[in-house]
């Protein structure tokens, strides 16, 4: 789906009920994170019930979801996400603490980055699973 030459952005879900890391993930990979990918769309959300809903809705190419996110975690999310939509675009999970990657791997999310936001991990990361959506 991800092509240089398309010039419809990529969409991304970026889930936290912190804007501060909503804000921080957005700063991080910036609008235009690669030359191989088109530039990025964010949509901000701050609730659980919200994320089900536009994910629900179609032309979502990457969720990012806070883990560390209350009342609704991400990692839940993440979880029935991939349970519930057949064709799920791909799902990182930000989680509270490195040795917490194996709740990433229960929630069948494709990537993890822990806080503290790492801009250069968490980019790579982006740009990896965006560049594995348009092999796919």
């Amino acid at each position: 789906m991800a092509d240089a030459n398309r010039s419809t952005p990529l969409r991304v879900l970026v889930y936290s009920n912190d804007a501060d890391t909503r804000r921080q993930v957005t700063m991080a990979l910036g609008k235009h994170p690669h030359p191989d990918l088109p530039e990025l769309e964010y949509l901000e959300v701050a609730t659980g019930p919200v994320v089900i809903a536009q994910m629900d809705a179609g032309g979502i190419d990457l969720a990012i979801l806070d883990g560390e996110s209350a009342p609704t975690g991400g990692l839940g999310i993440a979880k029935q996400l991939k349970d519930e939509i057949e064709h799920c675009p791909p799902v990182l999970v930000l989680t509270g603490r490195p040795d917490d990657a194996w709740l990433a791997n229960w929630s069948r999310a494709e990537a993890v980055v822990s806080h503290p936001i790492d801009p250069i991990k968490l980019t790579d990361a982006v740009v990896s699973l965006l560049r594995n959506r348009a092999a796919a």
